[in-house]
């Protein structure tokens, strides 16, 4: 893998110091740091800066990581002898073999300047990768801000198993040509579909019907609801990686380069209110986690079904400002759901989803190539003994396990079976109390 540093001993100098300096801030506000916690993955509060990441399979050795920052997530400054806005950015890149373990299979250490554009809405790097034909990998991927001195980290998880499946494609605009790094399409957007391989005389395109199931709570020891049915429809177009497509219908479309493959890269039609909540009918179907099947069932089949949406709210926080609040809070977590969990459905549908929306973000966050696990904060638990005094924290942990999905890299189920206590019932009784529940608090318990 080329190197783009020229000095690579001074970057390297250069990060530990400013990993260092990172790690020393945060021990000036708490006595100990846990680096392997990523719970600000997911809290937007906690997150200084949320790059997109995307992988492609080139060759049989080679693949590229692509990095996407948003110009709202970067900080320019002009302090600079070229007096131009400029943020100053290392991406530091580990590629994990995990179908041997976890062996080092190449590094690669990025110093960046990037120049500020008006009007330019993303800056993409891509970061070639050493890779070998029919093995698992994760990328572990360490970016560091300069000048603000923040440190993210994240895993991006890829195969090099079969030349059909989704990593063996790139989508990209069909005006523009800019990579996509979601496959949730926007309204009447057009889209190519560049295929790695060897071009192929069709593109079989499979059309499913949209997932609308929920998951039950985590304490009902029940398998997670999946997409178990045929596609309705299927259809192939003569390839080109410039024929533009559009797909209207709402649903799953999985795009193949042959009838009878089952894989390949699967396009999303999320309605068009997705990611957020703006009509009651969309906004009636996530209270499925407050309310009782019947109650969502008259709210829906109601004549005025916002006025019944909102009843609902109202009855829940006893006055409309209360409602309001929790409406606010709830339809947020809901809006980030879809934005970090959504697969080949709905994040808010998922067992992450459920368990982000009612509990909040996680206080903490491990990740595997396996899974995750999540952990919420108990109650601090005080005690003295002596003349010395304590204070010891326990956490509520949810595990979710990665499966393998034809549609999506996305997918983890709520391993049930490692969850014996979940306070769900107290969770459900305080939201519906008009109290957003937080597990640390004791009053909620």
């Amino acid at each position: 893998m080329k190197n783009w540093i020229k000095n690579q001993t001074i970057c390297l100098l250069l990060i530990s110091t400013l990993i260092a300096s990172v790690t020393h801030s945060c021990k000036i506000t708490q006595q100990t740091t846990d680096t392997k916690d990523l719970s600000y993955l997911y809290n937007p509060t906690k997150s200084p800066f949320n790059p997109l990441y995307n992988v492609i399979n080139k060759s049989d050795k080679s693949s590229v990581l692509s990095v996407k920052f948003f110009p709202n997530d970067l900080f320019f400054s002009e302090a600079n002898p070229q007096g131009i806005p400029t943020a100053q950015m290392i991406i530091n890149v580990k590629l994990f073999n995990i179908s041997q373990g976890r062996v080092l299979a190449d590094t690669a250490i990025y110093n960046i300047n990037i120049v500020k554009e008006e009007g330019r809405a993303e800056y993409i790097y891509n970061i070639p990768l050493r890779v070998e034909k029919d093995l698992e990998y994760i990328t572990e991927i360490k970016i560091i801000d300069r000048l603000r001195l923040h440190v993210i980290q994240t895993f991006k998880y890829f195969n090099t198993l079969s030349y059909f499946n989704m990593y063996n494609f790139r989508a990209q605009g069909h005006f523009d040509k800019n990579e996509l790094f979601s496959p949730v399409l926007k309204i009447n957007e057009y889209i190519n579909l560049v295929y790695s391989g060897a071009t192929p005389d069709s593109l079989f395109i499979s059309y499913y019907k949209p997932f609308r199931e929920t998951p039950d709570p985590p304490s009902m020891l029940l398998p997670e609801k999946e997409l178990d049915y045929e596609p309705e429809k299927v259809g192939a177009i003569p390839y080109s990686d410039s024929i533009p497509m559009m797909f209207p219908r709402e649903g799953i479309y999985l795009c193949s380069v042959g009838r009878d493959i089952r894989e390949g890269y699967t396009f999303l039609n999320l309605g068009t209110t997705y990611p957020a909540m703006t009509t009651p009918e969309v906004m009636i179907e996530p209270i499925a986690y407050l309310a009782s099947q019947d109650e969502v069932a008259a709210i829906r089949s109601s004549l005025k079904p916002k006025i019944s949406l909102d009843d609902f709210w109202i009855k829940c926080g006893g006055n409309v400002d209360k409602a309001r609040e929790l409406i606010r809070i709830y339809y947020t977590r809901v809006l980030f759901s879809n934005y970090y969990f959504t697969s080949y459905k709905e994040g808010w549908r998922s067992e992450r989803g459920m368990i982000y929306i009612i509990y909040g973000p996680p206080d903490k966050v491990y990740k595997t190539a396996e899974g995750e696990n999540w952990g919420y904060r108990k109650p601090v638990v005080k005690s003295s003994w002596g003349g010395r005094y304590s204070v010891s924290e326990d956490y509520l942990f949810f595990n979710f396990k990665k499966r393998e999905n034809i549609f999506s890299e996305n997918d983890y189920y709520l391993s049930r079976s490692e969850n014996p206590v979940t306070y769900w019932d107290q969770a459900i009784s305080s939201w519906r109390k008009g109290i957003v529940f937080r597990l640390d608090n004791p009053e909620d318990i």
